[in-house]
């Protein structure tokens, strides 16, 4: 069960977000890159974004390339509302399963902590 996944809901248009890219970092320290993923047609990434050893106590960031997806579906102004949505959180228990998913729209987003 260690491990942290994530999916994407476009509340725009009532379907999974498909295509999105997003990246993982650890933010614990130095900033670093830990994986980056292209969600599929269910918004959801095809392997964990991490897990087993490779998810550690600590801070983390996904960052969500939201502008560049609404852009393939909608009519956006050239300067997007949102562009790049950043999830900070923290795991405190790297031997649970973390779920952290995204409803967006081109004009607001939000998260919580799934299961």
């Amino acid at each position: 069960m260690t491990k942290l996944t994530t999916h994407c809901l476009d509340t725009f248009s009532g379907k999974p977000a498909r295509g999105v890219k997003v990246e993982v970092y650890s933010i614990s320290g130095k900033k670093e890159k830990l994986n980056s993923t292209i969600l599929n047609n269910n918004g959801r990434s095809d392997k964990p974004l991490l897990e087993g050893d490779n998810f550690k106590e600590g801070q983390y960031e996904l960052v969500f390339f939201i502008g560049d997806y609404f852009k393939n579906l909608t009519n956006l102004p050239k300067t997007p509302f949102l562009n790049e949505v950043v999830v900070r959180f923290g795991v405190s228990k790297a031997k649970e399963h973390y779920h952290v998913p995204l409803l967006v729209s081109p004009w607001s987003y939000s998260t919580y902590r799934g299961s």
